[in-house]
């Protein structure tokens, strides 16, 4: 799943007109480059979730294979969207992807692939150091111990991608809530893992963050 439904109110005012996912980088949509992304490892169904001049994402999108979601009445949080769709998206696990990064390197859908394990992980996701980061304002987000388990405050980074079981979405009672919530149930249950990604991320957040992705995926 994709998720395409933010307002990108700090993209302003490149996001007077477009939704933030369909800002160029490179030349290319955010939107394609995370679509790129997920074909690459063979993910599928994909569905991509809307709200923000939600008419554009469908027709950026027609004619392809791509479900959306569509959250045009109430804009419903990373945690509230994904259960929207997961009608749309069948059995788990399912991956998430967050439009607004730039990755440079291995693909990262394809090494939390190989990397899950769902016996042991309802969530593993794809952390980035620190000094490998673009763009990126304040700290860290998460550390992990020796199995590789998620623990809150650190100098990892979540860079966006992300794999998990979302079975425990149906416990939480909130119509619109973030990811935050499920993770915060996995982890206390020492059922979600990270991954350390090798290459470099650019957080697209704000415009002057642009020419920096476009450095980073150009060499610098």
């Amino acid at each position: 799943m994709l998720f395409a439904a933010g307002l990108g109110t700090r993209m302003r005012p490149l996001t007077d007109d477009r939704p933030k996912p369909l800002i160029e980088v490179g030349g290319q949509t955010l939107l394609d480059r995370a679509l790129f992304v997920a074909r690459e490892a063979g993910a599928g169904p994909i569905v991509v979730n809307s709200h923000y001049k939600g008419q554009m994402i469908a027709d950026h999108l027609a004619g392809q294979d791509i479900a959306i979601s569509d959250e045009a009445d109430l804009l419903l949080d990373t945690g509230g969207g994904l259960r929207k769709a997961l009608p749309l998206l069948g059995e788990g696990p399912v991956v998430t992807l967050n439009p607004d990064v730039v990755w440079r390197g291995a693909n990262p859908v394809a090494a939390l692939h190989a990397a899950w394990d769902g016996a042991r992980m309802d969530a593993l996701l794809m952390l980035v150091p620190l000094a490998q980061t673009t763009g990126r304002v304040g700290g860290g987000d998460f550390s992990t111990d020796d199995a590789g388990r998620l623990m809150r405050k650190g100098d990892l980074v979540y860079g966006g991608v992300q794999m998990l079981n979302p079975a425990r979405l149906a416990e939480i009672p909130d119509q619109v809530f973030s990811l935050n919530k499920l993770w915060d149930l996995q982890i206390a249950a020492g059922r979600a893992f990270g991954t350390v990604y090798g290459g470099q991320w650019c957080d697209l957040g704000r415009p002057e963050t642009i020419p920096l992705a476009e450095a980073m995926l150009n060499g610098g």
